[in-house]
């Protein structure tokens, strides 16, 4: 854990000296990432809100305490795992991204998940979700597992609402709770998988 927080303090304030990056001069704070950087699953908003920019923390407002909410109904904590936003300073009245503040936080989002390296992306809501299944609409994949690979790593993604939208409709937030229960049968075909895979690495040592 040690050199990933190190890595990400490192981007963060490679981010906070970057002078191009859009979106500053509106922006109290730098919203950069929160969470366990050890986490096997990472999650992916949108941008900071009026409370995220004022903390500098993502998912901190009324979304912020539905997503708790989520977590809480598969037994998991918020401090297990890490939460960032494809962009990381607050669009002005929280308008959505525009496609050249998308580009231009790129490369640092893809920073944050290549040091996470997490096993489970969740993105929440359409932006996040185009980043790793562009040309699909979230209203017919919202909770269906994909895996794919990137980098080389095999991950899988679970596009999801955005919990802000299950503040808007009671629906969206009920699809949302059923959602979040694939999250831990996810992680634990994972680690199935994984004990398949060390014990016949182990059988074929033996035969060395």
């Amino acid at each position: 854990m040690i050199q990933k927080t190190k890595l990400l303090d490192d981007l963060r304030q490679k981010m906070q000296k970057d002078l191009d990056l859009p979106l500053r001069k509106g922006a109290t704070n730098l919203v950069f990432g929160d969470g366990n950087p050890d986490s096997a699953l990472l999650f992916i908003g949108e941008g900071p809100g009026f409370w995220e920019d004022k903390k500098g923390i993502p998912f901190v407002g009324n979304a912020g305490a539905l997503l708790n909410q989520l977590l809480s109904s598969i037994n998991m904590d918020r401090s297990k795992v890490y939460i960032t936003n494809v962009v990381h300073f607050r669009p002005p009245e929280n308008r959505d991204p525009t496609p050249e503040e998308l580009q231009a936080f790129k490369p640092y989002l893809d920073g944050i998940i290549g040091i996470i390296s997490p096993k489970v992306v969740v993105t929440l809501g359409r932006f996040s979700m185009a980043k790793f299944l562009p040309g699909v609409t979230i209203s017919r994949v919202h909770g269906k597992p994909s895996q794919l690979n990137r980098q080389g790593n095999e991950i899988w993604v679970i596009p999801m609402y955005h919990p802000a939208a299950g503040l808007r409709s009671s629906e969206v937030k009920r699809q949302l709770f059923m959602d979040f229960k694939k999250i831990p049968e996810i992680l634990d075909r994972i680690n199935k998988e994984e004990v398949v895979e060390e014990k016949i690495s182990a059988e074929q040592m033996k035969l060395v």
